[in-house]
């Protein structure tokens, strides 16, 4: 590999995985806190939807670049148990349903089973990513782990990311609350005069299409990896269980000074 095709953008979208990282905590923060304070508040949870597609794509980037695949895949694994009683608590969620880390992870050992490739694995590892994400419940489930694996594949292009998350926004709205209303206003589900358009207009109506918010962020023209501001790797994993823990404890404040108070 010569100097400048080591040099050259490994991925068509935006490579400067800190700015992704803290757009996406950003935005999962207000997602939870309407999930866990404002759940009638449907622009919380409409923002909230951009948040994981970000982490989606920050996987795909961080499985480009990394040293190593397994090593990523072991902090995932640790701060997915790390998080999950404060996931539980936060959420108000049963213990065997996880968190996202369980999902990303997913994700990311298909990753690494396509790049590995043992005895097949670019073929059956995906796959039994899948398979297992339907085993076990999970934050964002298959589809979760789907959008990981095809974001990966088509990771080299603008053109294909936007079309892959397009498509997958439209139809990943089956099953997820239906919009009423956005601030304030009813939300356009049937249109009289254009009968075939529909079905576009019921899936535009549910939540998880608002996901597609997240594809500007990531087309970003931003290549600098070492240049300007640097999330510490601590700090960026340390996220996602601390905001959560402090939710868990506004949300049982009373039972926790009842506790201590015996």
């Amino acid at each position: 590999m010569t100097e400048s095709s080591a040099n050259l953008p490994r991925t068509g979208g935006n490579e400067n995985k800190d700015f992704v990282k803290i757009i996406a905590v950003l935005f999962m923060i207000i997602d939870h806190i309407g999930a866990a304070f404002f759940p009638d508040v449907y622009e919380l949870r409409i923002l909230g939807r951009i948040a994981f597609p970000l982490f989606a794509w920050g996987m795909v980037t961080g499985a480009v670049y990394t040293r190593n695949i397994w090593k990523y895949a072991l902090r995932v694994l640790i701060v997915g148990i790390v998080a999950q009683p404060c996931y539980k608590f936060a959420m108000n969620h049963p213990w065997n349903d996880l968190n996202v880390f369980a999902t990303l992870l997913l994700g990311l050992l298909g990753i690494a089973a396509i790049r590995e490739n043992r005895f097949g694995s670019r073929y059956w590892g995906p796959v039994l990513a899948i398979l297992i994400s339907c085993v076990f419940k999970m934050d964002y489930g298959f589809q979760g782990v789907l959008l990981i694996l095809l974001l990966y594949g088509a990771r080299q292009n603008r053109a294909s990311i936007a079309a892959l998350m397009i498509a997958f926004c439209l139809y990943w709205g089956f099953g997820t609350l239906s919009l009423k209303t956005v601030l304030g206003l009813p939300v356009i589900q049937r249109v009289s005069f254009l009968p075939q358009g529909n079905k576009l207009f019921a899936q535009i109506a549910q939540i998880q299409f608002w996901a597609i918010l997240a594809l500007p962020v990531m087309l970003l023209p931003m290549r600098s990896r070492k240049k300007g501001f640097r999330l510490p790797m601590w700090l960026g994993y340390a996220f996602y269980p601390g905001h959560l823990a402090v939710i868990a404890i506004i949300r049982h404040w009373s039972e926790i000074t009842a506790f201590f108070s015996r």
